[in-house]
């Protein structure tokens, strides 16, 4: 138990050490659960899943918020996800719900919502509207208002029930978005020419990853017919259903999707890891394994593993023995744990804000004994790890960052990255150069050392 939970205890359930009584065979730590009362979570809502990360992403539709105006600005902004426009990340659009709409309704202020919008912005493909607590629970019928709004503007409106009280976390919201996508638009609208290829499903192109993904599966001879969801357009999701195999990198918030295009067209899926060296040609040998390219995919990770390795020996050297906190949203956790050892450093501490019980299995397999790991930690939770572990480096998000420079930790940002991006064989040395460049800058020293009192008094 940490001494910051003793006025909580219901948050030893959620913290486990590997190799302790609690945990000697297996991961013993419940997740995946209501949030406890009293417990300042750090958690999204179902709509920040839905919102932020599953739809967020598409390039060429408006993106609506139909609630306050609060519930928008969380979300605008909030990932960098990059694609060859930005139009999707210029924009906000919400219907802006005031107390009279609460009292009479907001359904004629939405459908005007988006027919202005449409009006405004006809390069537009479509309008994805994203439903808040408030309209719910007025009793709004989005779908209806869609439905409308799809006959007057001649374009896909596509409702998202995903209303933060729904669910524990924002991991409901990513299956909201996977089931709502897979509903309105896959199976749509057919490919011109025959696909001899792959869905790359769970991966948003966080600062551009998709510049260091794409041409490993163009080289070994894959065709990428969609990305779920970066860099997206409508009509790409609306093809999905003629891949020869779906290649799922975020487990956590795409899997849903993958499990629905294998029931209802056959389409098989693997899980891949595209972070770090190898488990980036572990992806690429399973990949050319069902389309029989073993050869070419064994030249092709020779190839890129003598141009990164001598660039990332360096980092390695001046990283050996260094310790890590890693904090994530769910796969992210247990994807980095051998990126880590790569540049010779160990997990002490390893945490999820949204983990299943399968996450957590697979944590508890990769990381060491007598490793700490919490689900859904609050911030005092966060500082006592770090000031009593002492870890060098501190890996996780935005809301994190000054928590981690205000107690001198190094810190590297492995939500949404301040730089980036990190995946394939490539963006391993990125990620080596930042990391290094975190642990031993000099500023941490300074930061950690107490200010003398006036008069030189101690």
């Amino acid at each position: 138990m940490l001494k910051c939970d003793q006025v909580i205890p219901e948050r030893f359930r959620h913290i486990a050490v590997k190799g302790s009584e609690k945990c000697a065979k297996k991961c013993e730590i419940a997740c995946n659960e209501p949030t406890t009362p009293g417990d300042m979570t750090e958690r999204g809502c179902t709509y920040a899943g839905c919102r932020g990360v599953v739809g967020g992403p598409v390039k060429d539709v408006i993106h609506l918020t139909h609630g306050p105006t609060g519930c928008a600005f969380y979300s605008w902004g909030y990932r960098p996800h990059l694609a060859d426009t930005d139009f999707h990340r210029e924009y906000i659009f919400v219907s802006d719900l005031e107390e009279k709409d609460i009292i009479f309704g907001g359904e004629k202020k939405l459908l005007e919502c988006i027919v202005e919008a449409a009006k405004e912005f006809p390069e537009a493909k479509g309008v994805f509207i994203y439903n808040t607590c408030a309209p719910a629970l007025i009793g709004d019928d989005g779908r209806d208002v869609a439905k409308q709004a799809s006959e007057l503007i001649g374009k896909p409106v596509v409702f998202f029930p995903c209303e933060g009280f729904r669910g524990v976390s924002q991991s409901q919201g990513h299956h909201v978005g996977n089931l709502t996508i897979f509903t309105e638009l896959v199976g749509r609208e057919e490919p011109e020419k025959p696909v001899y290829g792959i869905n790359l499903v769970g991966e948003y192109n966080i600062k551009g990853d998709l510049r260091y993904i794409l041409p490993l599966f163009k080289e070994l001879g894959v065709e990428v017919l969609t990305t779920f969801t970066g860099n997206a357009s409508i009509e790409e999701l609306k093809r999905m259903h003629r891949a020869k195999l779906n290649v799922v990198h975020c487990a956590r918030s795409a899997t849903y999707i993958a499990e629905m295009m294998k029931e209802a067209y056959g389409i098989p899926y693997i899980h891949v890891t595209l972070w770090g060296l190898e488990n980036t040609a572990k992806a690429l040998r399973k990949t050319a394994e069902f389309f029989s390219l073993e050869k070419e995919a064994e030249r092709l990770i020779e190839k890129e593993m003598q141009y990164v390795e001598p660039r990332i020996e360096p980092y390695r050297r001046a990283l050996e023995g260094k310790t890590v906190f890693i904090y994530q949203g769910a796969p992210r956790a247990w994807h980095w744990v051998q990126l880590m050892r790569e540049l010779g450093m160990e997990v002490i501490a390893i945490a999820t804000t949204f983990g299943h019980r399968d996450d957590y299995e697979r944590i508890f397999k990769q990381v060491k004994e007598g490793t700490l790991i919490i689900d859904n930690p609050n911030a005092l939770e966060i500082e006592e790890v770090l000031e009593e572990l002492e870890p060098d480096l501190f890996i996780s998000g935005n809301k994190e960052k000054y928590l981690a420079y205000k107690l001198g930790r190094a810190f590297v940002n492995g939500h949404t990255y301040d730089s980036g991006p990190y995946a394939g064989f490539r963006g391993m040395i990125r990620f080596a150069k930042d990391i290094h460049r975190a642990v031993t800058s000099p500023v941490w020293k300074l930061v950690r050392s107490r200010a003398k009192p006036a008069g030189g008094a101690s």
